[in-house]
């Protein structure tokens, strides 16, 4: 008898890749389980008291406006506060209208998506790239192409072929402390890969999810400095400096876009959580950001720092690794004939758990390399984690030098 399936699923969901992340992170939750493989920001970092105060007060003030439906495009202080942010750093003028809060970086991603790719379209892309973008921008059944990531950050000579070649509709780079590989673009990098999409047709989208995470006082310019307004589309978060659960993120870009992205957006979810809004708002305007964010980087700079020296002292010497100036990644590379997926799975039987690298390359590419996070563990689980990781590596790179 004909078996008829009970469902039709698209073809856009099915071109979808499932996150390896929160896969693993099921795998992971046991409390003996030393994880690296995560992308959290330290729990010692969530200002619960601070957000408390500021919920109390955005209730007792303003509670039935916090509470009720709001604009799409989201609540003008805050982007307000945005745009004085890129004044401060990057003596940026952006006129608060032209940008958009979304829930998290991980809705922005999805609205460029929607309003940018049609099926096939060109699009440039980091490798090793962030996973989270991947995801989002298959959903519109893109053709990838990827540029390779160097020392110095994205290949321009790569990027200046594919610019020329497939004429994308975007690219999406991370200069900032990448994910997943830690690497942050130098200025002469950033400066030749501007001078390349300025001449082209292709939109370059910038995502500074983790610029604020610096270890060192070098300050390097945005792709919003070295394009016109109208070649830059730039991204941000604040996941890693208030809290990722509040899930606020926004899309910084000139009126035209913005409106097609407020399309986009009151087709998803009408607007992101407003009461979350007013409350991170007020949060900002009672606190002090910078004093805070120079806290979670003194602590992540010393865990990165403790992670690398033990990585020098213990891992095998054919291992290379890549050394952040910020962020909460650092990219480990297996010599050839080793299998990230196997190290997984051999680390994990210690209670490590690290991250393969394949999902974060769009062909699947990628067995060669690891994701490892610094920022959600403390000292003692970084020593004993990385010194049962080297274990594991010394044993299996052994058996891959046999053969």
């Amino acid at each position: 008898m004909l078996q008829i399936p009970p469902y039709r699923f698209s073809r856009r969901i099915q071109a979808t890749p499932r996150s390896m992340i929160r896969e693993i992170l099921k795998v992971t939750e046991r409390p003996d389980i030393i994880s690296f493989a995560g992308g959290l920001p330290s729990p010692a970092f969530l200002d619960t008291s601070g957000v408390a105060r500021a919920a109390e007060h955005v209730l007792t003030e303003d509670g039935c406006a916090a509470l009720q439906y709001a604009t799409s495009e989201g609540f003008m202080p805050l982007r307000e506060w945005i745009a004085g942010r890129y004044k401060t750093r990057f003596g940026l003028f952006v006129d608060p209208e032209e940008v958009l809060i979304t829930h998290g970086s991980q809705q922005t991603l999805d609205i460029l998506g929607r309003i940018f790719i049609d099926e096939g379209d060109p699009v440039a892309i980091e490798a090793p790239g962030y996973l989270g973008a991947i995801q989002a921008f298959s959903q519109y059944m893109p053709t990838f192409h990827t540029v390779p990531l160097r020392e110095e950050g994205a290949d321009p000579m790569t990027f200046a072929d594919i610019l020329e070649q497939t004429r994308p509709v975007f690219s999406y780079v991370i200069p900032n402390s990448q994910n997943p590989s830690g690497i942050t673009y130098t200025t002469g990098c950033r400066k030749e890969l501007a001078g390349i999409h300025k001449e082209s047709s292709t939109l370059l989208i910038e995502d500074d999810a983790y610029g604020e995470i610096r270890f060192t006082r070098e300050k390097r310019p945005s792709f919003g400095n070295l394009l016109p307004r109208e070649k830059v589309v730039l991204l941000g978060s604040f996941s890693k400096i208030v809290s990722p659960g509040l899930r606020i993120g926004w899309l910084c870009a000139e009126k035209e876009i913005i409106d097609q992205a407020v399309t986009a957006k009151q087709a998803s979810d009408l607007h992101s959580n407003i009461f979350a809004q007013r409350m991170l708002c007020r949060y900002l305007q009672e606190n002090d950001i910078d004093t805070h964010i120079s806290r979670i980087t003194g602590a992540y700079a010393a865990q990165c720092s403790l992670m690398l020296r033990l990585m020098d002292e213990l891992f095998p010497v054919e291992v290379r690794y890549t050394r952040p100036d910020g962020g909460m990644f650092i990219w480990l590379t297996l010599p050839p004939g080793c299998s990230a997926m196997e190290l997984w799975r051999r680390a994990l039987a210690e209670n490590v758990a690290i991250l393969p690298g394949t999902p974060f390359y769009t062909d699947g590419a990628g067995d060669h390399g690891v994701r490892l996070n610094f920022s959600n563990s403390d000292e003692e689980r970084i020593v004993a984690g990385m010194t049962l990781l080297a274990r594991v590596l010394e044993r299996y790179l052994e058996e891959c030098r046999r053969g």
